[in-house]
Parts: C-alpha cells; structure tokens; sequence
C-alpha cells in the first residue's frame, strides 16, 4: 500500500513491534528514506523509524537543487562531481521526472579574455560529465545577451556570461515520495517514533527500543541490521549504543531567504562568486530563494536559526549586482539547515568533504553520513550493501537506479493530457500543472477527492497556489500528523507567504482535523502552537548572532517533544 495513512501507520506500528526485521533504518530524511526504498527493492523486511517528521532536518532546508556542485570541480573532486551528475540525470529522467525539473542559470563574467576561457573551460567538463541528453549543454553570451536574460542585473556588474542547467526540485515532497514508495514495496514506515535505546545480545546490537510520541508507547523493535542515517543527529544517535563512532558529524549551517519572483526581474536563475563560497539565485515559482551562508553551527540541531546578520549578509551579497537592490521588507520567508559534514578535515566548513562515509562500529550496525543531497540513492546502496555483507546470506544487488518513485509512471502522459484533464475537472490548466508536478500520476488521488468533495477546489484561504484538497490528502495518503507538516513541508506556505502561514493555520487545521479526528481544543491547540512558531522564528531573524538567535528561536515548543535535539 503506497499511502502513508494514520491506520497504515498503526499497522506499521503492530508490524514492526511483533517480529524481527531483517534491516531497521533510523532517520526519516532523504538517506534514511533511500535505505529503506533500497533494501526493500532487494527482497529484504525493512523498517523505518523517524521522530519527528519525514524530512523535517536538513532534508527540506536545502537549495532544492539537484546539481554536481560546479565548486567542486575547482577543488578537483571530480568524483563526487561525476557521481553527483549521473543521480541528477537518473532523477530527471527516470526516477522522479515528476518532482524534478530542469533550472536555468546564469554565471556573469567580471573580466575579460581569462575568465571566460577558465570558466568556460569548467562548465564545458561539467556537461561533458554529466553528458546524457537530458538537459541542454551551455552557451556564452554577450553582456547584451546577459542583460537580455537577465534585466535585473546592473550594466556595470558584468562583462559578459555563461548559462547553463542544473536540476530542481521540491526536497521535501521527494524525501516524502521516497518513504512512501518503500512503502509501496512493503517497508513498516512511520514518523514520530523516537529511538530510545539500542538492543544488545554481548557486543551485537540486534534491536532498538522505541517510543511512539503520538500516543506515548513503548516497544521494541528487533532488527538483524540497523542503519543509523540520522545526519546532523548522528553522534547523538551513535552515543545511545555506548560506542565511539568511527567518524564525526559536524554540522554547519546554511540560510535562504525567499523573495517574491518580481523583485528581481529575470528569465534566468544566478550564480555569483562571493569570498568565501558562491552564492545562487533560484527560480521557485511564483519565488526567487536567494542562498546560501555556510557557517559552523554547535547549538539547537532540531530548529537551526537564521540570524540578522545571516539575511544581512546575503542581502548585501546578492545586491552587488542588482540595479534594484532589495531590502529587507522584500524578504518573504527565511529558513535555516544544517549540512552534516564529516568532521576532522579542515577548520572552514567550506572545506569540509561532501563525500559520505559508511562504518560498522559494532556488529548489527551500520553507520552513513556526509554526502550531499543528490548523491542520496548512492549513498543509500553503500550503507545496504554494508548490511547484506553482514547478514551472511545471498541477497539480490541494488536496483534502484530503475526504480521510479510513486507518481512517476505515467507522467509524461498525463502531462500532455493535461489540457484535457483541466477540462474534465473543471480546474483551470495552471492548476492542474501545479498537481501535475506535485504529484505525478498520483493527481487521480486529489482529483477525486474534489469529485466527493467539490469545495476542495477551492484555494486555501491565504495561501492561492495550493487547493484545500492538497490539506486533506496530505493527513490520509502522505504521512502529516500536525499543522506544521503541511505548512511548512507537505507545502511550502512557510515560506512562501508574508504572514509565514498563520492566515492559513485555522483552516488548514479544521481539514486535517477531518482526517486525523481532532477534537476543537487539538485544533486550536496545532494552530497555537504554530502561531508560536512563526513568532519565535520572526524574533530569531532579528538577533545579531547565533546564540541569541537560538535562545528566541528555543521560545516556541515542540509540536510533539523529543529528546534528542
């Protein structure tokens, strides 16, 4: 069964509680999730495990870019580039070619004759590794043809440029597919459930204890294998077993802002060098998400805070070019990830590897981390091939590299149907392509639900460019337990809308109370408590530092209490 419904959680529940799997994943973001899709597909009992929920750490805050990292090629890591290029092709192409799109940029050159031959140069051997038809290769431009691309950009800023492409898409709501494709395939998953402890028979962990923080039970569960891939949680997770780890997980924080798409008036996204880094400018939507910072971060894992000093920095830096620059009150959402970075290689976070790492502290566990986004189905097959190695036994090899997400069999068709689709329904083209790419061939799913229901046509107050129906089939088919799920990962209101979503928060809580049988007092209690969120998370971006930052972001409680943090 392929949707993530509070009853197929409750079976996930029963299952997992009364017999021994053969691999147990920890973690509920994009690798966690790759686990468990990875070694389902290869015939194997598989649980995973999450405490809060899917994709709500550093795998719904990234630049929602699947890219080789045109920097490492200056670092001469050709190999992650290599690696990161052919998983943005599998996905594109044939893995999520529903969530994922193709994305514009354009590099302005600031000196003539060197530059563009040395840059050049360096996006000529990124489309030459990436080589496989699916997006098209760079082109030179003028300073003219620049402009023309890019109005927003001021004269004087630029000789010249180069345009390239890179891949998009929506981190949350593919971390999400992924969990529910394992789903599919029969993985036990469930969110909220927190590891509090790990079984041991001598050295072997054979097991994890584990609290269901939506109801307050505890169990066991049994597993031959255990995978932590819990990111910037990792050590905190490693240090329930009683073991150093073989590595260490150093996070390092990284802010976006998102401004409306007029503000900055280009066809194209932007990629600027700054000091230290570089710096992008990304078409999402009706939006533009200007990133990133890259800065060590030692205090609240859970709710990374994005300081005053963060959005001046990146305000300053993208305005270098801009002829109109934008201020302050342009900004309409802010959000705040961590990257978990493998510790001990360089004091600059900059310079920390992107490469992953997999390891077997002690027998029954596997241990992944590091890596970046795009690389999470590689990542994922190492850290499965580990445990198949311990189990002893002949298991089929990784297929994932031809495994489509739910969603993705049939797209192509129905998006060129979706003409006739808007037709059908009654909903106009736009709207049907906003489901299309949100959903795939799932679009059947909410189609029906406004054929029960035709008021769920209907935009949700506050937020026009999603439907009420996307509220309500996110609490029955894709895993949202509160209000903060669907505001700020199930959609992108958060961050998509000035108000942060609490014009919304009232009605999007009485559709998923509909679901999930909230009583009022539940349903002004999520409201209340997001409410609370949006206030901390205002006061945060108006301190000067991270320590206080984190103090006003600390100001709002957890939705549903965890310990680790």
């Amino acid at each position: 069964m392929s949707v993530l419904s509070p009853s197929s959680r409750d079976a996930a529940l029963i299952s997992l509680a009364g017999a021994e799997v053969d691999v147990l994943v920890i973690g509920g973001g994009v690798v966690g999730a790759g686990c468990a899709l990875d070694a389902v597909t290869r015939g194997l009992s598989v649980g995973l495990v999450e405490a809060r929920d899917f994709a709500s750490g550093t795998s719904s805050r990234s630049s929602k870019l699947i890219h080789g990292g045109l920097r490492y090629l200056e670092m001469l890591d050709f190999g992650l580039v290599r690696e990161a290029l052919r998983e943005r092709g599998l996905i594109l192409s044939r893995l999520a070619p529903h969530l994922a799109r193709p994305v514009r940029f354009l590099y302005p050159l600031k000196h003539r004759g060197w530059e563009r031959l040395y840059a050049g140069a360096g996006v000529t051997l990124y489309d030459t590794m990436a080589w496989s038809g699916s997006l098209p290769r760079h082109r030179h431009l003028t300073r003219r043809g620049a402009l023309r691309a890019c109005p927003a950009l001021r004269k004087e800023s630029l000789v010249g440029a180069l345009q390239y492409y890179d891949g998009q898409l929506d981190d949350a709501r593919h971390t999400m597919f992924l969990a529910r494709t394992a789903a599919a395939y029969g993985a036990h998953v469930a969110n909220r459930v927190e590891v509090t402890g790990f079984l041991r028979e001598g050295e072997r962990v054979t097991g994890v204890t584990a609290r269901d923080l939506e109801h307050g039970h505890t169990f066991e569960i049994r597993a031959q294998q255990v995978i932590n891939a819990s990111g910037v949680w990792t050590d905190e997770t490693q240090s329930l077993v009683g073991e150093r780890g073989q590595f260490h997980v150093r996070a390092s924080k990284g802010i976006h802002l998102v401004v409306p798409r007029d503000r900055i008036q280009s066809s194209t996204g932007l990629i600027l060098r700054t000091a230290t880094s570089v710096l992008f400018v990304i078409p999402w939507g009706r939006h533009w998400i200007v990133g990133t910072t890259d800065t060590d971060w030692a205090l609240d894992k859970a709710h990374p805070a994005a300081s005053a000093k963060d959005i001046d920095y990146l305000l300053t830096e993208v305005n270098k070019v801009l002829a109109r620059p934008l201020e302050r009150a342009d900004v309409q959402g802010v959000y705040a990830g961590l990257r978990p970075l493998l510790s001990g290689e360089s004091e600059s976070t900059s310079k920390l590897s992107r490469e992953h790492m997999v390891g077997s502290p002690v027998p029954g566990l596997v241990v992944v981390a590091g890596g970046k986004y795009t690389t999470y189905r590689v990542m994922a097959k190492d850290a499965v091939d580990a445990c198949v190695f311990n189990l002893n036994r002949p298991v089929a090899r990784c297929c994932t590299d031809r495994v489509p997400l739910v969603g993705a069999e049939g797209f192509q068709a129905l998006w060129n149907r979706r003409g006739l689709i808007a037709a059908e329904s009654g909903l106009h083209v736009a709207r049907v392509e906003h489901l299309l790419g949100r959903y795939g061939s799932l679009i059947r799913d909410l189609l029906e639900l406004i054929k029960e229901d035709p008021s769920l046509a209907r935009p949700l107050d506050g937020a026009d460019d999603y439907l009420r129906a996307e509220v309500v089939y996110a609490a029955a088919a894709e895993g949202a337990r509160h209000l903060v799920d669907v505001l700020t990962r199930r959609t992108r209101i958060s961050i998509e809308t000035f108000d942060r979503g609490t014009v919304s928060a009232a009605e999007a809580a009485e559709l998923m109370g509909r679901v999930l049988g909230w009583t009022a007092e539940q349903r002004d209690r999520e409201v209340e408590n997001y409410r609370l969120r949006v206030e901390a998370e205002r006061a945060s971006q108006e301190q000067q530092d991270d320590e206080t930052a984190d103090a006003a972001r600390l100001g709002a409680p957890e939705v549903v209490p965890v310990r680790l943090s």
